[in-house]
C-alpha cells in the first residue's frame, strides 16, 4: 500500500475526483459524497451550536450552567468514543457502523429540535456526541479502503476540505438558518436540518457505499480496553472543556491526574492483547511507523491552535465588536476562501516542498495570527472590523495548507484492517486538541479580559491569544521536521 502511494507522487494531489471513479477496484465518486456528507453535518455540530446560545438562552430560560452542557455533553459523548468506534467499523462493517451512527445522529437531532426543556435537549445532544464517534471514523476507514493511489489522495484531500468547511463555515451557517427563522422555528432549526440530510445518506449509503472490515482474524471487542480509554478520555476532556468556567477547582486537577494511570493502563493491556494475538481495542503498531506517530502529536498540537482560533474570533466580533452572529458569520468568508484556495493549490506546493508544505501551512497561520492581533489592537473598538479582512484571509489560506495534506501523510501507511481504528485514533487526537486549545487559549484570554473590563479589554485579550497561538504554530512547524523525509511524495 505504501509504495503505491508513494509512486503516484504529489501529482496524485491534484487528482479531480473523475479520477477516484476511474480508478480500478473503487467505487464511484457517489461513494466519496455520501460518506462526506455525514462527516460534515457531524462536525458542523461541534461549530454551529455556539451561534444559537443567546436565542436557546432566551427561549429555554435556560441557566449558564445548562449552556455550558449543551456543548460540552455533545465534546465529551465524541471524543471518549471516538477509538471504540473506529474499532466497531473495524470488526463489524465500517458501512453498516457509519449507518447506525447517522441513523442515531439524526434520531438524536430531531430530539434535539423538539425537545420541550433543556435535560431533554442536553442528554440528546451527549446522544448526538456518541453518534458522531460512529460516524467519524468510518469515514476515513472507508476511503483508505475503498480507493487506491491517486484516487485515495484526493479522497483524502477532500476530506480535510470538508473538515475544514465545517469549522471555517460553521458560524455562517447557523446565523443565516437562524436569521432564516424556517417555519418559526429559530435556534432549532440548527438540529432540524439534520434529518433530511440524515434520511437521504441513509438511503443512498447502501447503494453506492461498499462494505469492508478488518480482515486480521480477531473477533471480538476489548471491553476492559473500552472502560479504560473511554474513562481517560472522559478525564482529560472533560476537566479542559468544564474548568476555566467553574475555575479550576480540586476536582479537574484530580480528573486529570487519574487520566494518566487510566491511559498508561489502556496501553499496557493493548500491548499485551496484541503480544498474544488477541483483540486489542487499539493496536500498539500503529504507532511504530513515524508517520503515524509523529502525525497524531502534530494533529493535536495543530488543532489546539485551529478550534482555539475561532472560539476568540467569534467572541471579539461579538462581544468586542457587538456584530452580530450573522454578520460575523459572514466575515468568516474571506478566511474560508483562503482556505479553499490553498486547499487546492496544496498538491503544487507538496510536489516541491514534500512535508514542508504543512510547516509552511503552519507558519503562515503564525503570520496571520500575528497581523491580526496587530490589526486589532490598532482598531481597538472603534475602527472599522473590515480591516481584520486580509489578515483572516492570510490564516484561512495557512489553514488549508496543513488540514488536507495531514490527512493523507498521517494514514500513508496505515494497513488497511486497522483503517477505522487508526480513523479513532486520528480523530481523538483532533476532539483532544480541540479541548486543549479551547482550555489554555480560553485562561489567556479570560484572564487579559478580567484584568481589563469592557470592550477594550475583549480587543486586547483577542490580541494577546492571537499571539499565543502564533508561538504555537511555530511550534507545530518545528515538530513536522520529525516527519520522515519520504512523506514528500504523499504529504497531500
Amino acid at each position: 500500500m505504501t509504495t503505491e502511494a508513494e509512486l503516484t507522487g504529489s501529482a496524485a494531489l491534484a487528482a479531480p475526483p473523475q479520477d477516484i471513479e476511474e480508478t480500478a477496484g473503487a467505487p464511484a465518486w457517489g461513494a466519496l459524497l455520501v460518506v462526506l456528507a455525514g462527516l460534515f453535518v457531524t462536525n458542523l455540530d461541534f461549530f454551529i451550536v455556539n451561534v444559537a446560545i443567546p436565542s436557546l438562552q432566551r427561549d429555554m430560560h435556560a441557566t449558564p450552567a445548562q449552556i455550558q452542557l449543551v456543548a460540552v455533553t455533545f465534546t465529551i459523548g465524541l471524543a471518549a468514543l471516538l477509538i471504540t468506534g473506529g474499532r466497531l467499523g473495524d470488526l463489524y462493517g465500517r458501512r453498516r457502523v457509519y449507518s447506525v451512527g447517522v441513523a442515531l445522529f439524526t434520531l438524536a437531532s430531531l430530539v434535539c429540535g423538539i425537545a420541550p426543556d433543556m435535560t431533554e435537549l442536553i442528554v440528546a445532544r451527549a446522544v448526538q456526541g456518541a453518534a458522531a464517534a460512529l460516524v467519524i471514523p468510518q469515514v476515513l476507514g472507508i476511503l483508505n479502503t475503498a480507493y487506491t493511489g491517486k484516487a485515495r489522495v484526493a479522497a483524502f484531500n477532500a476530506y480535510g476540505l470538508a473538515l475544514g468547511a465545517a469549522a471555517v463555515f460553521g458560524q455562517l451557517i447557523g446565523g443565516l438558518l437562524i436569521k432564516a427563522d424556517l417555519f418559526g422555528w429559530d435556534w432549532r432549526t440548527i438540529f432540524l436540518i439534520n434529518v433530511p440530510v440524515g434520511a437521504l445518506v441513509l438511503l443512498v449509503t447502501p447503494k453506492v457505499v461498499p462494505e469492508s472490515k478488518a480482515d486480521d482474524g480477531r473477533t471480538g471487542l476489548d471491553l476492559l480496553g473500552v472502560v479504560l480509554v473511554t474513562a481517560g478520555l472522559v478525564a482529560v476532556v472533560l476537566p479542559l472543556v468544564e474548568g476555566r468556567e467553574q475555575g479550576w477547582p480540586a476536582w479537574t486537577w484530580e480528573l486529570l491526574v487519574a487520566s494518566v494511570p487510566l491511559l498508561g493502563l489502556f496501553w499496557i493491556t493493548q500491548r499485551r492483547l496484541a503480544a498474544r494475538d488477541r483483540s486489542p481495542l487499539m493496536s500498539p503498531s500503529l504507532f511504530h511507523d513515524r508517520s503515524f506517530s509523529v502525525g497524531v502529536v502534530s494533529i493535536l498540537v495543530y488543532f489546539s491552535v485551529m478550534a482555539s482560533f475561532f472560539l476568540v474570533l467569534a467572541l471579539y466580533l461579538q462581544e468586542a465588536r457587538g456584530t452580530s452572529a450573522l454578520k460575523s458569520g459572514l466575515l468568516f468568508i474571506p478566511l474560508g476562501l483562503g482556505f479553499f484556495l490553498s486547499s487546492v493549490q496544496a498538491p503544487k506546493f507538496a510536489g516541491r516542498l514534500g512535508k514542508q508544505v504543512l510547516a509552511l501551512g503552519a507558519l503562515t497561520v503564525a503570520v496571520g495570527d500575528v497581523a491580526l492581533a496587530f490589526t486589532a489592537d490598532r482598531l481597538d473598538t472603534t475602527g472599522a472590523v473590515a480591516w481584520c479582512i486580509p489578515a483572516m484571509a492570510v490564516c484561512g489560506y495557512g489553514m488549508g495548507l496543513v488540514v488536507a495534506p495531514l490527512t493523507s501523510l498521517v494514514l500513508e501507511r496505515v494497513a488497511p484492517q486497522y483503517a477505522a481504528a487508526a480513523s479513532g485514533v486520528f480523530s481523538t487526537a483532533q476532539e483532544v486538541g480541540n479541548a486543549l486549545g479551547v482550555a489554555i487559549i480560553g485562561v489567556v484570554f479570560f484572564d487579559v479580559a478580567e484584568d481589563h473590563p469592557g470592550a477594550h479589554g475583549m480587543a486586547q485579550a483577542f490580541s494577546t491569544s492571537l499571539l499565543v497561538q502564533a508561538g504555537i504554530c511555530v511550534g507545530a512547524a518545528a515538530l513536522l521536521q520529525l516527519l520522515p523525509s519520504r512523506s514528500r511524495s504523499t504529504a497531500g
